[in-house]
């Protein structure tokens, strides 16, 4: 055999196992990827939770507060007619 076709025989094997290599790599890294971006995924859908929670929450505060304020002006308003009346 050549040596020249010997040669290239050699790196041709070496180039293959290279790329097989490098495929194995690829293969965990975007398994590794996946893994975090559902762990991504997780954070945002809780946030997602916690947000609507303080939401309803400060919605609820917002109506208790305008509850307030016409009691108030309520109260005020008879309070007034009944000076007047007086």
């Amino acid at each position: 055999m050549d040596p020249t076709q010997l040669t290239i025989i050699i790196i041709s094997f070496a180039l293959a196992l290279l790329l097989i290599i490098l495929g194995i790599q690829v293969w965990y890294i975007l398994k590794e990827i996946r893994i975090a971006l559902q762990k991504t995924n997780s954070m945002l859908d809780d946030a997602k939770k916690v947000s609507g929670t303080v939401s309803s929450g400060i919605v609820g505060m917002s109506g208790f507060v305008n509850g307030l304020k016409t009691g108030i002006s309520a109260i005020t308003s008879l309070l007034h007619k009944k000076e007047d009346g007086e």
